[in-house]
């Protein structure tokens, strides 16, 4: 497989998790059962600024490694 498309896996990979932290953070995905929903919660409400911040930031970050290894493939 080429390094090129391993690294835009990767980047997809760690996209998918900002977009998912910035989610979960914002109270958006919900846990499984009701004890780690109310654990997941509590954490949320103390941690949730500098998770949204860390979630947009990597997002924002591997968006742009995305568009410069799908521009690298093409060229």
């Amino acid at each position: 497989m080429d390094s090129s498309i391993v690294g835009l896996v990767i980047h997809l990979i760690f996209l998918a998790i900002g977009v998912y932290l910035y989610l979960f953070s914002r109270g958006l995905v919900q846990a499984g059962t009701p004890e780690t929903r109310a654990r997941a919660e509590s954490f949320r409400q103390e941690n949730a600024t500098w998770m949204r911040y860390l979630g947009l930031a990597l997002a924002a970050v591997m968006l742009l490694n995305l568009l410069f290894d799908v521009q690298a493939l093409f060229a």
